[in-house]
């Protein structure tokens, strides 16, 4: 499913997405790519969510036009695709990334629109998730993650399972964190591009980002008591700080994940 070599699928202009359960890293592997000199990543969009629904669910309203499914997918690339493009080209890059983590859901129908994209799945410890969950949402979203973590994995893997070589990625948080440096060399191999170093001070780059971003990024290093912009600090964290609950929870609906994925 992963591979480390330059794509052979894609090539240096097929679109991007990165997925993974929220609270994953996926923002952190954002900020890398849109740090690079040829890839835009901008703002989380979910424009292809919804349009998922339209052209599938109720396809019946739209067939009534006398379109067929690929002529309203081609006209979906082709707007969405465009704007994308646009974006990139006016902050001076070439290639467009599209983060948004609820599209590991959809990826059946994002490879149907951009056939040719590559996929970057960022999986990180579910129980981990779970924490991060209740300081970020609540415990009620805590709880949720449960159930929540182990669709989301499975689906990208499982859809990642089908697609050809070069075109699925999987990234590691704790790799992401404890070897930056050989993870992103590996992702931008995948990827075709070249690896640039200063895309790891992802910091200093400018981002198109919400106004919160910057002071929660703050807060977070201010309460792992670190300056760094990537710290291991929060790399199992549930052995410390998960509910019992919870725990328990992931036992019963991610005991198998886990254990496949060299959790537990």
């Amino acid at each position: 499913m992963s591979t480390d070599s330059a794509t052979t699928a894609g090539g240096p202009t097929a679109p991007i997405f990165v997925v993974g359960c929220q609270r994953s890293g996926t923002t952190m592997l954002r900020l890398l790519l849109d740090s690079h000199s040829r890839i835009s990543c901008g703002p989380e969009t979910r424009f292809l969510e919804d349009l998922e629904r339209i052209v599938g669910r109720d396809w019946k309203r739209l067939s009534q036009y006398g379109f067929s499914q690929e002529e309203w997918l081609a006209r979906v690339a082709t707007f969405f695709g465009g704007v994308q493009r646009d974006y990139a080209r006016s902050r001076g890059k070439q290639r467009w990334a599209d983060k948004s983590p609820r599209y590991a859901l959809k990826l059946d129908f994002i490879l149907r629109v951009f056939p040719d994209a590559q996929v970057v799945h960022v999986i990180r410890d579910g129980r981990d998730v779970a924490v991060s969950h209740r300081k970020r949402f609540g415990y009620w979203s805590s709880l949720k993650s449960a159930l929540k973590w182990p669709r989301y994995v499975r689906a990208a893997r499982e859809a990642g399972a089908r697609l050809p070589e070069g075109q699925y990625h999987e990234v590691r948080y704790e790799d992401l964190v404890d070897d930056q440096v050989s993870t992103v060399e590996a992702l931008m191999g995948f990827l075709g591009e070249r690896f640039e170093p200063e895309m790891l001070d992802f910091e200093a780059h400018d981002h198109d980002v919400p106004a919160r971003y910057h002071a929660q990024a703050s807060s977070r290093r201010a309460g792992a008591g670190t300056t760094a912009t990537v710290y291991r600090s929060r790399v199992g964290t549930h052995r410390r700080e998960l509910d019992p609950l919870v725990r328990l929870l992931f036992v019963v609906t991610s005991r198998d994940l886990l254990r496949e994925l060299g959790y537990a």
